[in-house]
């Protein structure tokens, strides 16, 4: 493809930015319109749902679609240019790959959101910027009651992605813990699949910019437990120049325990018991995390999400499939793909 592929985001997009580091190191051709809330311009096509990054694409006609979703888009990436590669060839590490990206997307974000606007002082802090990062023009004026707008709303809707008085420690907890795991794993190998980028690598990059970069408490938690992990975010920012690297060979997939069990031990307890809440129709949902208790509303998407892992999972080849239960025996991730 020659045509300049064309995305609307925001700096405070988690995803935003995953997939514009992914573009940088992938050398695709591409035009950022920074704008995020403030919607597609005059003449672009609006997304089914309003989800950042919106991507435009060229149908079959020509003319422009707008697509959203990141873990598709970078798949459909893969197919229409082929060069620096960031999905494994080895079937059992291109599925862990999936994995890890999925767990970054779906239970990192809670993370963040948590992080940005549990405290009073992050949320003073980032509200302003939002609206800063999609309009530099605005008058002081306008700008700070449209964060205080934004800031309500969003502090009002810390409930749905489980963020609140029951859960705070739990997701805090998690949060120091993958910092402990990441600086292992970069200082050991570079990435976390080898020693060259994969989508999973962009998926944890892009809620840690926000994380490691922008949210005052969780930057504090990142300076004090792991400023390797800062260093590796800023890094991961723009990989263009970075050259050759290799996926981790079969013997040493052992590396990624660590990770695969704080997935189990947080993530996968929870896409389990959010999808048993969905198929029962109800509201809201109640299971143990970490040994506590976690409470929050169904997320639709995200029983969507388990169903996308366990049909990776049952895709799989006999040998690859043996492979990752040997892998993910014991780490808490098999109950993902025991089905009742």
């Amino acid at each position: 493809m020659t045509r300049r592929l064309e995305l609307i985001g925001a700096p405070g997009s988690p995803y935003t930015r995953k997939m514009l580091a992914l573009l940088r190191y992938r050398h695709i051709a591409h035009n950022v319109i920074w704008g995020g809330a403030m919607g597609p311009p005059t003449g672009y096509p609006r997304p089914k749902v309003a989800l950042l990054p919106t991507f435009f694409f060229p149908d079959s006609d020509g003319n422009l679609e707008a697509v959203v979703d990141s873990t598709p888009i970078i798949r459909r990436l893969e197919k229409d240019y082929a060069d620096r590669s960031v999905i494994p060839e080895q079937e059992a590490l291109r599925f862990i790959d999936l994995l890890i990206e999925d767990y970054a997307d779906e239970w990192l974000t809670k993370a963040m959101f948590h992080f940005r606007w549990a405290f009073e002082d992050d949320a003073g802090h980032v509200a302003p910027l939002l609206i800063h990062w999609a309009n530099p023009n605005l008058p002081d004026e306008q700008v700070a009651v449209m964060a205080s707008q934004f800031s309500k709303r969003q502090i009002d809707r810390l409930y749905v992605v489980g963020s609140n008085k029951v859960t705070a420690k739990t997701i805090e907890d998690s949060y120091v813990r993958l910092l402990g795991l990441l600086d292992r794993l970069i200082q050991q190998q570079g990435f976390i699949l080898g020693s060259r980028p994969s989508s999973c690598d962009f998926a944890l990059h892009g809620q840690l910019t926000q994380l490691t970069q922008i949210e005052p408490t969780s930057m504090a938690l990142t300076n004090k437990y792991a400023q390797r992990v800062r260093g590796w975010i800023d890094r991961m920012e723009d990989l263009s120049g970075h050259k050759g690297g290799d996926w981790l060979a079969d013997d040493q997939y052992g590396s990624l325990q660590g990770l695969l069990s704080e997935i189990g031990r947080t993530y996968a307890p929870f896409l389990v018991a959010n999808a048993e809440a969905v198929g029962s129709g109800a509201k809201d949902f109640e299971t143990e995390i970490d040994g506590r208790l976690w409470q929050q509303p169904v997320f639709a998407y995200q029983a969507k999400c388990l169903v996308a892992l366990r049909e990776a999972y049952h895709g799989l080849s006999g040998e690859a499939r043996k492979r990752i239960d040997r892998l993910l025996t014991g780490s808490g991730c098999e109950a993902l793909f025991v089905e009742a």
